[in-house]
């Protein structure tokens, strides 16, 4: 969710967790099934209106995005200037976080379709789509329907509208409009890839057009779907003024909550989700989930009743056991992962720890020793095949990129990362020497155990303070892109040159494509073998069977010469960051990674 009202809950490692074999269990000793896909997988996160438009005539219109006093509105152009206010914009404010998020660039599903190709180049086996349920914002947050996609993502805008409008709520009846379409031909050709797809979830709230509550707008307390919702006082229609008081998920009056009790979300309620869960994993009911998707991720998880997501989790696992349910936690929590509920989180742990030690330069940074043994700390958090299939990301839609977190250091991750909020956040572009250390970043992404997620763009070049500038249009080697300037922003006399970084998409593909080649980045042990403070030098080793690998980090500003293990003496570093200089030395080049494989 939004990084601007999304709760950051500490959590509590949970009393009832053991200790087995040197790792923390789950429950009583459970032994949690992860599908053998999602351990070591390589996601890709995709924010469906700003990765790639496909086709012009299902783009928004300013009747769709609703804008308040549109004038002149238009889609903006995919390749302008991000600070650059169109002149309906100018006409509105002027001002350019007021406009920003009345924008659409047009994005859709058939634009994803087109680069499939390009991401299984890129190493890529499994994709999270943030959202696409039909809604009027940019991030769909705010779904007005679970069961149909957005009629902008498909190929019969129009068409696909007045469906939505005049359809029956009985699922018995619902029809598969062409934006259903495109996606369920979007899931095929990405399992013709070996590609799996995961979508959003967000069972806690839905916005103020989602169909039911429309219902409860229009006909008050007389709607059959009222207790669907928290509804503390309707609307007097003898008075102009609007009395309704409902709940609204952080008091956000377009974000409205559904009614839980002790068991969690209500009973008519969780009918439609189970309803539009089996639609989505089992689209034409046959019984075999190949059609359907392979998971899902789950939004603001503790605003849910864990109650809820046993019995939805056991549900989903009906369907196909080999789903994949990844949960949005900011914090350790195994409490959440067992074999009913969520199979991993998107572990921002991992996150902040390599943001200590390869960003930060002050207060917050770790030692190389005390990075190695952070990481340990995180391996014991998990038992060993559910950190397999954890998502180990560095950025998303809630934070600023990870080239940005690098330009800005010594910051706490995600806090005061945007000029709204902090204004001596640099929104710039990174220098070379930044983009250095988002390689040496993603190379540990590589070969840490777990599933590394790449968010759309990151392996571009892509930067961006936090919402909005995190959900700028992807960058494409085909287009050719203005100039970013930031006068709009108090910032002048600055133009950076935007364009697709072809350098940092070679590194990307070699080192992610490493885990279709070598079974031990998936599946193997893992072993710390170098933590060297003085020199800021950091090493590891997976191992699986005869596959070997050794990855070493050299994050300091100087060339560094490392001894090798022995077995680690006739192995090649895949990115050319080092050399050799005898038979049992190597010198890494600064802030490079050297990834040594047979």
């Amino acid at each position: 969710m939004s990084s601007k009202f999304r709760i950051v809950i500490l959590l509590l490692l949970w009393a009832g967790m053991t200790v087995s074999c040197g790792k923390k269990q789950t429950g009583k000793n459970e032994k949690v099934y992860v599908p053998q896909w999602a351990k070591g997988a390589v996601w890709y996160q995709i924010f469906p209106e700003r990765f790639r438009n496909g086709l012009a005539a299902n783009d928004p219109t300013k009747e769709e995005v609703r804008v308040d006093d549109p004038g002149d509105w238009r889609l903006t152009p995919w390749t302008s200037d991000w600070h650059k206010l169109a002149d309906f914009e100018k006409a509105r404010s002027g001002k350019f976080y007021d406009e920003i998020y009345q924008r659409r660039y047009g994005g859709d599903l058939i634009g994803v379709i087109e680069k499939l190709d390009y991401l299984q180049e890129l190493g890529i086996t499994a994709i999270y789509f943030n959202p696409i349920f039909e809604a009027y914002s940019l991030h769909k947050y705010d779904a007005e329907t679970y069961h149909h996609i957005d009629n902008n993502f498909g190929r019969d805008r129009e068409g696909d509208r007045e469906l939505i409008q005049n359809e029956t709520m009985d699922a018995e009846h619902w029809a598969w409009s062409s934006a259903d379409s495109v996606f369920l031909e979007l899931l095929r050709e990405a399992h013709k890839r070996g590609m799996r797809v995961i979508i959003d979830g967000v069972f806690n709230h839905v916005g103020r057009n989602f169909w039911a509550f429309k219902d409860v707008l229009e006909k008050q307390e007389k709607s059959a779907y009222k207790d669907w919702f928290i509804i503390h006082q309707f609307d007097d229609p003898a008075t102009a003024e609007d009395e309704m008081k409902y709940d609204s998920w952080w008091n956000t009056w377009d974000l409205v909550e559904f009614r839980e009790d002790e068991n969690g979300i209500v009973a008519p309620v969780r009918k439609h989700l189970w309803a539009i869960t089996k639609r989505w994993m089992d689209p034409n009911g046959d019984g075999d989930p190949e059609d359907g998707v392979d998971g899902w991720r789950l939004d603001v998880v503790p605003d849910v009743a864990m109650p809820f997501w046993a019995d939805w989790g056991k549900y989903v696992r009906s369907i196909n056991p080999e789903a994949y349910i990844t949960a949005e936690l900011w914090e350790e929590s195994s409490h959440y992962i067992s074999n009913d509920k969520f199979h991993a989180v998107m572990n921002y742990p991992f996150a902040y720890a390599v943001v200590n030690f390869f960003i930060d330069k002050q207060e917050r940074h770790l030692s190389a020793t005390a990075f190695a043994q952070k990481l340990d700390t995180l391996l014991q958090v998990y038992e060993w095949d559910v950190m397999l299939g954890m998502q180990n990301l560095m950025d998303s839609h809630d934070t600023d990129r990870l080239a940005s977190m690098i330009k800005n250091p010594d910051r706490q991750y995600d806090r005061m990362a945007d000029r709204r909020h902090n204004e001596n956040y640099d929104v710039t572009k990174p220098s070379p020497e930044d983009f250095k250390v988002q390689m040496m970043i993603a190379a540990l992404q590589a070969v840490f155990p777990g599933a590394p997620m790449i968010y759309y763009g990151d392996e571009a070049g892509m930067w961006g303070e936090d919402d909005p500038g995190d959900r700028k249009p992807m960058l494409w080697p085909e287009f050719k892109y203005d100039n970013e300037k930031y006068e709009r922003i108090g910032l002048q006399d600055r133009s950076d040159p935007v364009a697709f970084n072809h350098k940092m998409f070679a590194e990307y593909k070699t080192i992610f494509n490493l885990r279709r080649k070598h079974p031990a980045l998936k599946t193997g042990s893992y072993e710390n073998v170098l933590a060297d403070d003085a020199r800021v030098l950091f090493g590891l080793k997976r191992t699986l069977a005869n596959d070997l690998v050794y990855a070493y980090f050299n994050n300091s500003e100087k060339a560094q010469t490392i001894v090798l293990p022995a077995e680690a003496r006739a192995l090649k570093d895949v990115l050319d960051h080092s050399i050799m200089t005898s038979d049992s030395t190597m010198m890494l080049k600064e802030k490079t990674a050297a990834i040594l494989v047979k």
